[in-house]
């Protein structure tokens, strides 16, 4: 069984293809979404709700967004542990892998997943060994926007058209111009933003509330209390989805803030992020070659799309109403499992070709001639560039600057910048080439790109013949195979707690949080209630722990609705 994973910045899914069609797989809590956050208590690993609940009472112990450092070198510390990215992102994986066979009744050892278009040749990478670490095989990295299309049917349309894919997620954005075309389902353009999303859109309301109550006190709150003002802030913007006006409610150290605010106002703070959603939209049009006009269907993708902020910004600029018909949050998840569908060549599917695009370009630093008759190293040359519809083959020749120069040094870049230094180095070989004047050795660079965001680099000598072929997988700190299992076997300490205690766990997590926000007597009522729930666990009998597990939550959910 192949499943489809939306490993998101905020929240991840995971969904298979039953023959009604695309599911999305409730995890062991029996919920769609599983928020991306990891919490680690010693040699325990949760995630998920869990994992957020432990991260407004312990902090230091959790980390979340970590997606948008996927391919970096940075590390997280959670409690004192360190951790990457990606490893952070492999227990998700996990999660839901596990979830997935619990519900699936079997193994699942292979996945497609969904990566944002914009992501580069590192990020991909390093998203694929997340799921290897997960103990997944990885049969292809899908483009959010790409599977969001399979999910919104556009494939099955009976006659050629035009989409465009506005994907706003939690800590991302993406637009992409998709074609369609007889069987053919092609990725025109993408363009986005790594570092904007709903996140942003919380921070926003979280800056006004500090800004309007200009208290002292406020300047100084730990980061337990600042995840708290961040968590109202995030309660706060979902209130606009139904109103005209919001209210922010926190209490901190025994005082009660309250912050009203007028969706109007909230819109004029959002005017930067608005702006910034705009810069992508314009360049995916210009790459792509088309007008607004072109564009017979835009669709909307990622929780940060219900925001009312955010449909009144597109409904304004696109001046046409979004088709909203598949859920934005599971729209991504839907499409991987079709795709993992395809793969498997399930007689049930219209079988299509799903091409993508180059999100970067490709290329190699050259020196170029001046006036006076010198050089000048350091510049770029695009070999491949973006949006070059993948698979695809580039090639360039390139001559000596220098006579008798015996090697050529091919170094091998991704980005948009004309210098070289300002682009990401993917990698660097060299090559010898026979000793001449200047202009007479030249050699053709070959950059080979395909689908899974793997490149293979050939410098052939022309006089010469020889050759030297370089498969690229990422950065200088793409793992081996051997590193991988490796590190598999380091992080097969750390333990997913066992299903049937996280229930209660997240309950118990709920309650801690509750009776600490909660002062007087609503504390002594939490209290009573978390000590009826662990005399009832104490019992170990299953019967009355599912009894008062009920009543619990049914205690929970009522005080929350307060």
């Amino acid at each position: 069984m192949i499943v489809g994973i939306d490993l998101g910045t905020t929240n991840s899914l995971v969904a298979y293809y039953s023959p009604d069609g695309p599911k999305i797989i409730p995890n062991r809590l029996g919920r769609n979404l599983t928020p991306s956050i990891v919490s680690v208590d010693g040699d325990q690993v949760y995630v998920g709700e869990t994992a957020r609940e432990r991260m407004l009472l312990y902090p230091d112990t959790a980390a979340s967004v970590f997606k948008r450092t996927m391919g970096s070198d940075k590390k997280y510390r959670l409690g004192t542990q360190f951790f990457t990215s990606e490893e952070l992102s492999s227990f998700v994986l996990r999660s839901l892998k596990e979830d997935a066979e619990s519900y699936l009744g079997e193994e699942v050892t292979e996945a497609v997943i969904s990566v944002p278009a914009y992501f580069n040749d590192a990020r991909r990478k390093a998203t694929k060994r997340a799921g290897e670490l997960a103990g997944l095989k990885v049969e292809r990295i899908i483009s959010e926007p790409t599977a969001a299309a399979i999910a919104y049917g556009l494939y099955e349309c009976n006659k050629d058209a035009k989409f465009l894919v506005f994907d706003l997620g939690g800590g991302t954005f993406d637009v992409s111009i998709l074609e369609l075309s007889g069987p053919i389902l092609e990725v025109r353009a993408v363009a986005g933003d790594n570092y904007l999303g709903g996140e942003d859109f919380t921070n926003v309301l979280q800056d006004m509330f500090f800004n309007h109550f200009q208290d002292s006190e406020l300047d100084t709150l730990d980061t337990k209390t600042l995840r708290y003002v961040h968590k109202q802030a995030e309660l706060c913007k979902l209130g606009f989805e139904e109103n005209h006006s919001s209210v922010m409610t926190c209490v901190i150290e025994d005082r009660t803030y309250e912050y009203e605010v007028e969706l109007s106002e909230y819109e004029k703070k959002c005017e930067d992020l608005l702006e910034r959603i705009r810069i992508p939209v314009k360049k995916s049009l210009s790459d792509s070659r088309l007008r607004l006009s072109e564009i017979d269907k835009v669709v909307l993708v990622g929780g940060s799309t219900k925001l009312s902020v955010v449909r009144h910004f597109v409904s304004k600029l696109f001046r046409v109403f979004p088709d909203t018909s598949v859920n934005p949050d599971e729209a991504v998840a839907l499409g991987a499992a079709v795709q993992a569908a395809m793969k498997e060549r399930r007689d049930t599917i219209r079988e299509v070709i799903l091409t993508d695009v180059c999100p970067f370009t490709l290329g190699t630093e050259v020196a170029v001639e001046r006036e006076n008759g010198g050089y000048e190293s350091g510049h770029y040359c695009p070999i491949i560039e973006r949006n070059t519809v993948i698979p695809a083959s580039r090639t360039e020749t390139m001559y000596t600057i220098r006579d008798n120069q015996s090697k050529v040094t091919v170094n091998v870049l991704q980005g948009e910048s004309r210098f070289a230094a300002n682009n990401l180095l993917l990698g660097e070989f060299t090559i010898d080439v026979p000793k001449a004047p200047k202009g007479q050795e030249s050699i053709d660079i070959t950059y080979t790109y395909d689908i899974n965001s793997i490149l293979e680099v050939e410098v052939k000598v022309n006089s010469t013949g020889e050759k030297l072929t370089k498969i690229l997988k990422g950065q200088q700190v793409d793992m081996t195979d051997e590193e991988i299992r490796a590190r598999m076997e380091e992080l097969a300490y750390l333990k997913i707690p066992p299903r049937e205690q996280e229930e209660n766990k997240l309950l118990l997590l709920r309650g801690e949080r509750l009776y600490e926000e909660n002062l007087g007597e609503d504390r002594k009522v939490v209290e009573h209630a978390l000590q009826k729930f662990e005399v009832a666990l104490n019992t170990q009998d299953p019967v009355k722990i599912e009894s008062a597990r009920n009543d619990f939550r049914e205690f929970l959910d009522a005080w929350e609705d307060l």
